[in-house]
């Protein structure tokens, strides 16, 4: 790097604020996100155990675990699940002065989510109880897994895009 007596030249300068901007633009549009990266890794955890933990309550028998300790376990991710995701909420609302919206996001995205992604999380433990088979509550877990990751992620990209 040239310099202009231990200085920078104006094009090193102007190249070096060019960056600065692009770096704050890009960390504004990652904070603009409600999610903080802890909250999405609980989110998805407490997705991907859910259809597990519902199938162990649901099981005919003990399955693996007795079904008062599968309650147990439900009550206890439920009420911590509950706990992040008012801490969230604030969190949120102290940083931007606003309340949480989640109907801000897009209807095509979020209406498939809201209505489909109950229905594979608990008609898992349902197909479980029928069949014996794990594969399903397995299966399950990863779809919610999947789906929580991949809904943060464009719920990311549009945010970047907004921002």
């Amino acid at each position: 790097m040239e310099t202009n007596g231990g200085r920078p030249t104006p094009e090193q300068a102007h190249s070096a604020l060019a960056d600065t901007e692009r770096i704050r633009a890009s960390a504004a549009a990652l904070s603009a996100t409600p999610w903080p990266s802890w909250f999405f890794a609980a989110l998805t955890l407490y997705i991907a155990a859910l259809p597990i933990v519902s199938g162990g309550v649901m099981a005919d028998e003990a399955w693996l675990l007795p079904s008062p300790a599968w309650m147990g376990i439900m009550v206890a991710i439920t009420a911590g699940y509950g706990v992040l995701f008012s801490v969230a909420a604030r969190t949120w609302r102290e940083k931007t002065g606003v309340a949480l919206r989640l109907d801000v996001l897009p209807k095509r995205a979020t209406v498939p989510l809201m209505a489909g992604l109950p229905v594979v999380l608990v008609g898992a433990s349902f197909a479980f109880r029928a069949t014996g088979s794990a594969v399903w509550l397995i299966t399950a877990s990863l779809i919610g897994a999947a789906t929580s990751v991949g809904f943060h992620l464009a719920f990311v990209r549009l945010h970047r895009a907004s921002a």
